[in-house]
């Protein structure tokens, strides 16, 4: 259980009703033609970058090593290369190889569904271990990023200052069949409407509910 205070005054219908519209505005990306293995790696890639940086430095490293076992032999110096796109490219590629290694020699070259067993491998947090649940596994998680957590806070749906929190409130009060779209619906909203800067309100749907908006007419 949360606390009330972490908790906004939305009812589930209009829980419901935001994610709802979302998807009316947004086609939800499923990478259902991806490995677990292939979502956990582009997550790490993702990470710091932006979508784009990210699909190019999956794209490249897959055409070249298109598997764990490849992976794993690959030397980082070429794994760094390849992934150079996504920047931070010394530091992910060695995450990528290393987590490669112990998948193979730990699990038997099968990623875990299990997110306690995911945050144990380097480079892996909550966020990204939700991701592979989502994407990789079609598992019922919320990955809580900056969008999901900022969007979450304007809207008034949580009142949280750290992601963890904004991932336990949101477990809590949004129905679990919306779980595995928010993410991505979210994240969408947060890059093209509710931008960090210069958010689009006048494109916003739920301008007569959102907390932020309220303030700022004030």
């Amino acid at each position: 259980m949360v606390e009330d205070s972490m908790k906004g005054d939305f009812t589930t219908d209009e829980i419901k009703f935001i994610v709802d519209e979302l998807g009316e505005i947004f086609e939800r990306r499923t990478f259902e033609d991806s490995t677990p293995y292939e979502v956990l790696v582009r997550t790490i890639l993702s990470q710091r970058t932006r979508d784009e940086n990210t699909d190019r430095a999956t794209e490249a490293l897959f055409n070249v090593y298109p598997d764990m076992e490849s992976v794993a032999d690959a030397p980082v110096e070429e794994i760094a290369r390849l992934v150079k796109p996504a920047g931070f490219y010394n530091v992910k590629a060695g995450r990528i190889k290393e987590v490669s290694n112990i998948l193979l020699d730990e699990y038997d070259g099968v990623v875990p569904d299990s997110i306690d067993e995911l945050v144990k491998l380097p480079g892996v947090g909550r966020k990204t271990a939700n991701c592979v649940i989502v994407f990789g596994f079609q598992e019922d998680a919320i990955p809580v990023d900056v969008h999901v957590h900022r969007i979450s806070n304007r809207l008034g749906l949580v009142n949280t200052k750290e992601p963890e929190d904004t991932e336990d409130v949101l477990r809590e009060i949004v129905p679990r069949s919306y779980w595995l779209p928010i993410n991505d619906l979210m994240v969408q909203f947060g890059q093209n409407i509710c931008k960090p800067i210069n958010p689009q309100h006048m494109e916003c749907p739920f301008t007569d509910m959102c907390k932020f908006y309220r303030e700022c007419d004030e």
